[in-house]
Parts: structure tokens; sequence; C-alpha cells
């Protein structure tokens, strides 16, 4: 895939930056920003970096953020920000959440919007569901945009529950959902590795969870199968 990704907002102390809570927006989008793409990029993708440092105000960020997307032809485009508003300081035990947004309710990015959010919620947050708006970004962008809230900054619960290598890892996920590439096997000159053909015949499998109510696991599993994934329980 090519894939533009930008962290929303201009950089902590200049003007029209993000959120502040125990969690700073314009921060912590640029950490799991430079997560995501190097991510991708390992697994052979082509990312552009089309985030705005320098901004003079809200209108003049996004119109640049905007500009850099559509220099580039790409399959998608992901804005990825923080939410605010919940208010939580003392902690309730509970998060306010994930949400992504896009501009129509059909296509590859409500597709990815659905299976990040899914992935996201899978880390422990409340899934507050892919939802449509007309953001500039959404709307200005040439090619298919989703806008990504990980998680509210003003919430104690989110702030404690989020790390910015799981939250990268999540978008990822969500991102290739069925499209993860495997890698070819090797060339060789004919002759056989009997170690290498041994490695070859192990499984490797990615766990997402381990629970010791049922319920959960059940609930976790039918959020993996929802963002089109395939995958089953078993009982240690």
């Amino acid at each position: 895939m090519r894939i533009n990704v930008h962290a929303g907002h201009n950089p902590d102390g200049k003007a029209a930056c993000g959120a502040i809570g125990f969690l700073r927006e314009s921060t912590e989008n640029r950490k799991v920003k430079d997560a995501v793409i190097d991510k991708l990029r390992k697994l052979g993708h082509t990312v552009y970096d089309c985030t705005c440092d320098n901004g003079t105000n809200s209108a003049d960020n996004l119109a640049k953020i905007v500009a850099a997307c559509n220099a580039h032809e790409v399959d998608l485009d992901v804005s990825i920000h923080f939410n605010a508003g919940a208010k939580d300081v003392i902690g309730n035990g509970q998060t306010t959440g994930v949400e992504v947004y896009t501009y129509k309710d059909s296509g590859i990015a409500r597709e990815c919007a659905e299976r990040v959010c899914n992935a996201i919620a899978g880390l422990g947050f409340k899934n507050r569901g892919a939802k449509i708006n007309n953001f500039y970004v959404l709307r200005n962008t040439k090619a298919p945009a989703m806008l990504i809230e990980c998680c509210f900054v003003d919430d104690k619960d989110d702030a404690e529950l989020y790390d910015c290598q799981k939250m990268a890892d999540a978008i990822v996920f969500g991102i290739i959902g069925r499209q993860m590439e495997t890698e070819k096997e090797p060339e060789t000159d004919g002759t056989v590795n009997n170690a290498a053909a041994e490695e070859n015949k192990k499984l490797y499998r990615v766990q997402v969870g381990a629970y010791t109510v049922k319920e959960n696991a059940d609930a976790m599993l039918k959020q993996l199968k929802k963002a089109g994934f395939d995958a089953m329980i078993v009982s240690a």
C-alpha cells in the first residue's frame, strides 16, 4: 500500500497545538505517528509523513497538511489525534475510549476505520465506534482518509492504559487487515539445509490476550472476527 500518515496540530508550545491533560496530544500523536510509519515501512509499504510543524494558526496547519497529503498518489490518508472532553481527573475505572472518523460510510477508509477501532479497543479502551464527519482533512484529501482519536488525554484511566508502541501496533494491524505480507521463501542453490527445513515447519502464533473469564475471551474473539481476522479460543 501507499499511505500518507500525519500527526494532527502543531507541536506543543506553538499556535494551534493539541489538547493537554494527563497526556499532551501533540507530543503523543507524533510518537504514535513515527512508530506507525516505521512499522509500516518495515512491512514493505510506501509511507509519507505529512505532519505540519509550522502552521501559523489552525487553518494554516490544516491547509499545509492537506497540501502535503495531496502531493502524493496514495491509497489511504491517516490522521492521528488524541481526544479531550472526558474530564475524568480522578479515574472512575473506565476508559472513555477510541473513535475513528471517515468522510463516507463505505470504501477502504471506512473498512480500515472499523478495524483500527476494534484493534485499539482490543487493548482495553472503550470502543466508541467508526463515525462519519466532515472534518477539513477528511473532506479535502484526494485519497480516502480516516482520522483516529486514539484515546482521551484528560481521562486518567485512558492515560494509564495508553502505551505508544501498543497503540501503533493496533493502528498498523487495523490498516493492513488481511493484506499483511508474508516473507518470501529464500532462493536456494538446490542444496537442502536440514536446519532451515525444520525451521520452516514451525508455526508462529500471535496471541492477543489471555483471560481468566471466558466471557471476556468470547468478547475479544467477537471483536477480532468483526474486524476481519481469523481467530480462535484455546485453553491452556
